[in-house]
């Protein structure tokens, strides 16, 4: 028998139908939507006639546009307040599983997820979000669909896709003090470029990664993204097993002893090959920084921003163009940069083990008196957990408040905008040019390198400070 990898066992497996000389028809197991790319795809049902072919399958969160404060009143913003209310709507013609803002199901959509059960390894999932990745870390194939292919899985529970090739980025070792998944993944695309993924779905492995908890391996499948590919994935192990138990949508009884023995047979054959691999070593990985206007634009904390030197042409301008955003220079040493504002969240980092770790850190210690602080879980139920251990009230000592449930200021659609011309270290996924609002000027860093900000006003190696 042909060894065959993880993504080939599950893409296969799923094929309805070879177009020939063309695309794949791939069947899909679960559907997420939000408030911000259904709206239309809805409307094209409409004008064809059809209702949502499975809609069991389908599940709906708004999460982008949301208020991070005052859910329980009426949403100011009246386009925002129309996109979450077209959602419940659409969802109620349809028969749609709707997790409303304000109840205990809410949050962002690839965080209620997991958390809910509804993730389950050897599916595939679509959502119209490109941060659909994170689903797999259970070992599924998971990614970002546009609005056009959300209206052709709500109405044939099917998408149209070329298959993608395969890559393997494997990092072994022991991760040193203070490195996180999220240092991991920044290091990796640090490495081969927001590019060197494209046209491929990565599958991580290796000693380092397996080493993770499920809500590190979501982080590191959260960012696959960033380095260009399709999405990235995780085979299913104990960790992954002992996650899922008990949760509200997994199987029960003899279905769980059933999906358990399938899921244990998806893994990569020996042999098996793959269209290009990487490998790493943990130990050569510090607590991670950006510096610039993409993820690829990161520096371990130690370091200097690079010279650009080895760059030419438009490689050269893109570089420079983007220290001049920032108002840095080559050569500059990252740590000591002030810092304006800090945001713990988004669907990259907004899960209870970032909190966690935020909360252990800036436990006894104070916010820095210059540092605004946006502490945004990822859903209710993580809401409800820093509550219950008591998380919220080290922040609060700490001169921090917790928010609601949302997006917040990962893409600033809502009202969490950074200010033009100031500083955030984040812990989401993206630092583009105003991608936290217009002139923001953004650092993607790890929850314990934002709380090491948070509490010193500027940046700072973490491991100074443990």
């Amino acid at each position: 028998m042909e060894a065959k990898t993880l993504f080939d066992k599950i893409w296969d497996s799923h094929v309805v139908k070879q177009v020939e000389g063309g695309p794949n028809v791939l069947y899909i197991d679960r559907h997420f939507i939000h408030e911000v790319t259904s709206p239309v795809a809805f409307l094209g049902l409409k004008n064809r006639g059809l209702k949502v072919f499975r809609p069991d399958q389908t599940t709906a969160t708004p999460d982008h546009n949301v208020p991070t404060i005052n859910q329980e009143l009426s949403i100011k913003d009246e386009l925002s307040r129309h996109q979450v209310e077209t959602l419940k709507n659409n969802c109620e013609e349809h028969g749609i599983t709707h997790y409303g803002l304000g109840s205990d199901g809410h949050g962002v959509v690839h965080i209620i997820g997991p958390e809910t059960g509804l993730t389950q390894p050897g599916m595939t999932i679509v959502c119209g979000d490109s941060h659909t990745s994170t689903h797999g870390a259970f070992g599924t194939i998971a990614f970002g669909i546009g609005t056009s292919e959300v209206e052709m899985v709500l109405a044939s529970q099917c998408i149209m896709q070329p298959k993608p090739r395969k890559m393997r980025i494997t990092v072994d070792g022991e991760l040193k003090k203070g490195v996180t998944a999220k240092d991991i993944v920044l290091y990796i695309i640090s490495q081969i470029s927001t590019s060197g993924g494209t046209g491929h779905f990565v599958e991580f492995a290796g000693s380092a990664i397996h080493s993770l908890t499920m809500e590190g391996r979501m982080t590191v499948c959260n960012m696959s993204i960033e380095c260009g590919a399709r999405g990235g994935m995780i085979a299913p192990d104990e960790i992954t097993f002992e996650y899922m138990k008990g949760r509200e949508k997994t199987p029960k009884g003899e279905d769980w002893d059933k999906a358990l023995v399938y899921w244990k047979t998806l893994k990569t054959d020996e042999g098996a090959k793959f269209d290009t691999e990487y490998q790493f070593n943990a130990a050569d990985i510090e607590p991670m920084i950006t510096y610039g206007t993409n993820p690829g634009m990161g520096i371990g904390i130690s370091q200097t921003i690079p010279s650009g030197d080895n760059l030419e042409g438009t490689d050269k301008n893109t570089f420079m163009k983007s220290l001049g955003y920032m108002d840095y220079k080559p050569g500059d040493a990252m740590k000591g940069k002030k810092v304006d504002y800090v945001f713990l969240g988004s669907c990259t980092n907004g899960r209870i083990e970032d909190f966690r770790a935020f909360a252990d850190f800036v436990k006894g210690k104070q916010k820095a008196d210059d540092v605004t602080v946006w502490l945004v879980p990822g859903s209710k139920a993580v809401e409800k957990e820093i509550v219950a251990e008591g998380l919220d009230k080290i922040f609060n000592e700490a001169g921090m408040a917790l928010r609601q449930p949302g997006c917040s200021a990962c893409l600033a659609m809502n009202d969490d905008k950074v200010p033009e011309g100031k500083y955030a270290v984040a812990t989401t996924n993206r630092n583009f040019e105003g991608r936290q609002g217009p002139g923001a000027r953004t650092m993607l860093a790890s929850p314990i390198t934002a709380a090491a900000a948070a509490v010193t006003g500027v940046i700072t190696d973490p491991r100074e400070l443990m």
